[in-house]
Order: C-alpha cells, then sequence, then structure tokens
C-alpha cells in the first residue's frame, strides 16, 4: 500500500465510505488541470465540488472530465492558461 491508499482508507473509515468507490487518480487529475490552467485554490473546491455531484448522482469520470475540459478552456483574463 502507498501512503495515499493508507490515508484513503483512514478516511473512508472515519466517514464510512467504501474505499474501492473512490477515484483517487480521477481526482488527483481534476485537482491538477484545475490547479494549473485556472487557479491552485480552486483545486480543492473543485474536488469538494466533484463529490457533491457524485453524491447526488454523477458519474465520477464524466463529471471531472466536464470540469477538466472547463479549466481547459479558462479565459486567460479570468486567470486560466497562466504559466506557473
Amino acid at each position: 500500500m502507498t501512503v495515499m491508499d493508507d490515508w484513503v482508507t483512514a478516511v473512508c473509515g472515519e466517514l464510512g465510505l467504501d474505499p474501492a468507490e473512490v477515484p483517487v487518480p480521477t481526482v488527483l487529475d481534476l485537482a491538477r488541470d484545475v490547479a494549473h490552467q485556472v487557479l491552485r485554490p480552486g483545486a480543492p473546491v473543485s474536488a469538494y465540488l466533484l463529490g457533491l455531484a457524485v453524491g447526488r448522482g454523477a458519474d465520477p469520470a464524466g463529471a471531472a472530465a466536464r470540469l477538466s475540459g472547463l479549466a481547459a478552456t479558462w479565459p486567460v483574463e479570468l486567470g486560466g492558461d497562466r504559466p506557473d
């Protein structure tokens, strides 16, 4: 197990969730896209919003793809596509 696996397992235990249902790579990819293409603090907020959507029945991969697409096209004048 990795540290991430251990963390996710521990958090799931606290929250009564099944770790097998946590799409860690999907969440990390979304956070990376938002942090690099929009703004860093938007990454955890976007991950939280993804979780809310999934909790209400959205497909995790589909919702994350839509958000990553939004981040990829975020206008420069609003902070998008800026170099780190």
